[in-house]
């Protein structure tokens, strides 16, 4: 058990993954998972529908989960969907892991967050997600940036979710979390509503490849998006008025409207990333047979 480790270690070893001979002690999860899981399941009553979705690439691939953001607490119930079976990666604020002398940053660390640079093409964290999802982790991402109707910023589409996801080669999986925007309004006392996390059907980033290359990220990034809201108000996806939700980004729906994307289930697409491991195996197998079969031959003709 380890009790004292830099939070900047963490950031770079191991969480529920393939590799797990580098990992994040997990006795701070556990607890926090355990507390915190349980507080929410009293005050909140949270349920999670569709958690099949998410629990398919256990074990057979990575994805990168990404969901709206309309409370400081979507990550908390982020978190929470996943265990105990699998851990989420969450990807947060740099801001946020000095907070309270670097006491929030342990224990962001501790269950598995990294820290991105808002409004900047941090590779840093792109390579550090990549990573993550190379060795089979979840990753969370909030691709708004910022609470929705909370703060001042217009709200918009930060296309390196679809960046990150094209380097890894793992599907990107939608979800929403319904009722924690009710929680605590400006000027309005606590709230306790119900809480649902839904989690949609897996988006492949390489459906998109019908568009030019320069739109391709920022295409997937907003119909990932849409499928998000789509979760979140219960509606098709097509009647998502994306235009009111982020003016300042182009809307796509005319040019899927054109071009349906084609859908997936995690079944087909965590089946097809085990027999391409399988295949890749048998390969490298074959391969070192071959090897080994040359080096006894060259023994032979040497004696």
């Amino acid at each position: 058990m380890s009790l004292f480790l830099k939070y900047s270690e963490m950031w770079d070893m191991d969480l529920g993954g393939r590799d797990r001979s580098h990992e994040i002690p997990h006795w701070f999860g556990n607890l926090a998972w355990i507390v915190i899981g349980g507080l929410c399941k009293l005050l909140f009553r949270y349920r999670v529908d569709n958690r099949q979705r998410l629990r398919a690439f256990q074990g057979a691939s990575g994805a990168l989960v990404v969901c709206n953001h309309t409370s400081f607490f979507d990550v908390v119930f982020m978190y929470l969907a996943a265990r105990p079976k699998q851990w989420v990666r969450l990807m947060g604020r740099d801001t946020l892991f000095g907070n309270a002398g670097g006491l929030l940053g342990q224990i962001l660390s501790r269950v598995g967050a990294f820290p991105v640079k808002r409004d900047t093409a941090d590779m840093t964290s792109i390579k550090r997600a990549v990573r993550m999802l190379k060795n089979d982790e979840l990753v969370g991402i909030l691709p708004e940036g910022t609470r929705r109707g909370k703060t001042d910023r217009v709200a918009s589409i930060h296309a390196g979710v679809s960046v990150i996801a094209r380097m890894a080669k793992v599907p990107i999986l939608p979800m929403t979390v319904r009722g924690v925007e009710k929680i605590k309004n400006k000027g309005e006392r606590v709230r306790f509503p119900k809480v649902t996390v839904d989690y949609g059907d897996p988006i492949l980033v390489s459906d998109f490849d019908f568009l030019p290359k320069e739109e391709r990220v920022e295409a997937c990034t907003w119909y990932a998006m849409r499928e998000s809201f789509a979760l979140f108000y219960r509606v098709p996806a097509e009647d998502v008025d994306m235009v009111a939700l982020f003016p300042e980004t182009r809307d796509y729906a005319p040019v899927f409207a054109e071009h349906p994307i084609p859908r997936h289930t995690s079944d087909e697409l965590a089946c097809a990333a085990r027999a391409a491991r399988a295949e890749k195996e048998a390969k490298a197998a074959a391969k070192a047979a071959g090897a080994v079969k040359a080096e006894g031959a060259e023994e032979g003709e040497g004696e």
